[in-house]
């Protein structure tokens, strides 16, 4: 299938099990097993026969891509790494998070590549949506290694889009994690909205993402940052983010969408303090789709990122951003294909959730009124405070 006009929609899913290349080794927590459960539980759902979907796989970039987001001088030492095992622990290349592994360059490339190039499929009219559940390397920043991640493919789908000819795109951040590698790329770029809901950077890596980070001088107010106190659950986890997102892409009114949906928010994710139930990420992906229709005509790139429950999170929160992206949303009661916890059992030696979805999540909109008690609304105020006047908004909280 080449092109819109043989389906209703194309949606590209970029897929290789080269991806599975991206791998720091034994111990590390970001396992390439997470990618590799993901996609065998996508494809026991039967989300790849959806209509319109194309399976497409990656290449590594290009040094002239990389560049576009990156230091030639970081990439150059990026490649000293991977063919020479050379460290270089300034640029973030050989530490505890970063180590150093054989082929490295090759395999972030390629991860970059694929999103490089799923932006220009959404951006050419050629698919609508895209996902790459292997990209959301948010942390890589222009001249340096960060976080687990070496190259920023986020930033290089935001580049593609600009480059392309794209006049207001917004990237939307629902890691756990502060989205500071792609902030702090396009930190003076007015065409380039970010907005990263986020565990407090008071008390999580990377340390950043505070409220009253707003944009650079020539951006003011396309920095959107909320940062969220640690045992935020769904309910009001869901609370911010529609108190918060919304309103701002709406003000912004991008042509296209970039989104990373990491799942470590989760309560079983070892590396974060929030309490983000799957349902509630999943009703978080449903929302951002719906507002690439309402604002920017379905364009629409989905993410991964981080998370690190690898066999009873990641794999349930992605297949629920796949079955968002293909159009077919798949329902908390759907029962887990037994041969997917059958290989589960074998691989992991552990039971798994026998059903997609863990608890329907309520949550009170903004508009039924504010709680100054409650640390979460007080975590929205200074959010809204901060950025909601510089793009013209009504920040009142009462």
């Amino acid at each position: 299938m080449t092109g819109t006009d043989t389906v209703p929609f194309v949606a590209q899913v970029v897929w290789s099990p080269d991806l599975l290349g991206y791998d720091f080794g034994h111990g590390h927590p970001m396992s390439p097993t997470r990618l590799d459960l993901t996609m065998r539980l996508v494809r026991a759902l039967g989300l790849l026969d959806a209509p319109g979907v194309e399976v497409v796989g990656t290449s590594p970039a290009t040094d002239e891509v990389l560049d576009l987001v990156h230091d030639p001088a970081y990439v150059a030492a990026v490649h000293a790494a991977s063919e020479q095992g050379v460290e270089n622990a300034a640029l973030g290349l050989g530490t505890e998070d970063d180590p150093v592994f054989a082929g490295m360059h090759e395999a972030a490339a390629r991860i970059l590549s694929g999103s490089y190039e799923a932006a220009g499929a959404v951006w050419s009219g050629h698919a609508l949506h895209a996902v790459n559940i292997a990209g959301g390397m948010h942390h890589a920043q222009r001249g340096a290694a960060s976080g687990f991640c070496i190259y920023n493919d986020a930033a290089a789908a935001v580049r593609r889009l600009l480059d392309d000819g794209a006049e207001r795109v917004a990237y939307v951040d629902l890691d756990a994690h502060h989205g500071d590698g792609v902030e702090s790329i396009f930190w003076d770029d007015p065409r380039v909205l970010t907005v990263s809901v986020h565990q407090s950077g008071a008390t999580l890596f990377p340390g950043t993402g505070h409220a009253t980070d707003t944009g650079g001088a020539t951006a003011s107010g396309t920095a959107v940052n909320l940062g969220l106190p640690r045992r935020t659950d769904g309910s009001r986890w869901l609370r911010a983010v529609d108190a918060v997102v919304p309103p701002v892409l709406r003000a912004f009114r991008p042509q296209v969408v970039v989104s990373q949906h990491g799942c470590d928010a989760h309560g079983h994710d070892p590396l974060s303090d929030l309490d983000v139930s799957i349902d509630a990420q999943r009703t978080a992906v449903r929302w951002i789709h719906e507002l690439t229709h309402e604002l920017a005509e379905g364009r629409w790139v989905a993410l991964g990122g981080g998370g690190y429950s690898v066999t009873s999170v990641v794999p349930f929160a992605w297949s629920n951003v796949v079955a968002e992206v293909v159009h077919a949303p798949v329902a908390p009661s759907t029962p887990v294909p037994v041969a997917w916890r059958d290989h589960i059992t074998a691989v992991a030696h552990r039971e798994t959730a026998a059903l997609m979805g863990d608890g329907e999540v309520a949550f009170t909109s903004w508009g039924r009124g504010y709680d100054p008690e409650d640390e979460v609304d007080r975590a929205v105020v200074a959010t809204r405070k901060a950025v909601f006047p510089l793009l013209g908004l009504d920040a009142h909280f009462d």
